[in-house]
């Protein structure tokens, strides 16, 4: 009997299989990037989304150059499927994003989907978009079993730790 963990080998695949050929693969990651240039939030089975974010991120670094760069439009172009997008993402991204150094994108895990297949889901945003924030309050209460657990331990080893009076003896 071997009793291994089942490691995320690659075997040479630099990336994700995201459909039957590479050029589907391209097609869906162009439509994902420019719905998330269109809304600023996409809702999406967690590898595309993970796949996308870099893409994304590196067209956001591309527009910050201007839109006089020549290669950066050639990139929009290319990425943005929606060509009325392309002045969105020079003269209301770009300029957003200009004083950050990187990281504009933000991946939050939800609930799986309730579907046949339970695919694992995410959020994907660009940081600064006009939308309520989707970050869950942690619950740091007492009432939680972790925190109760923990707070028994403190507990009992405060008691062990204190010197042992002989009964009888006045405090």
């Amino acid at each position: 009997m071997r009793l291994s963990l089942a490691a995320a080998i690659s075997h040479g695949r630099l990336y994700r299989r995201l459909g039957p050929s590479p050029r589907a693969r391209l097609d869906l990651l162009r439509n994902l990037v420019t719905a998330l240039v269109r809304h600023e939030r996409l809702e999406a089975p967690w590898a595309r989304a993970d796949e996308m974010r870099g893409y994304a991120e590196r067209l956001i670094d591309y527009a910050k150059r201007g839109d006089t760069d020549e290669r950066a439009m050639r990139m929009a172009n290319f990425w943005l499927t929606e060509k009325d997008l392309i002045h969105k993402l020079f003269k209301v991204l770009a300029p957003r994003f200009q004083p950050h150094p990187g990281s504009y994108t933000r991946l939050l895990q939800i609930p799986n989907r309730n579907r046949m297949d339970r695919a694992k889901m995410a959020v994907i945003e660009l940081k600064g978009n006009p939308y309520p924030p989707l970050v869950h309050p942690r619950r740091d209460s007492d009432k939680t079993l972790l925190n109760q657990l923990l707070k028994g331990y403190r507990e009992d080893s405060r008691r062990q730790a204190a010197p042992q009076l002989p009964e009888g003896t006045p405090l």
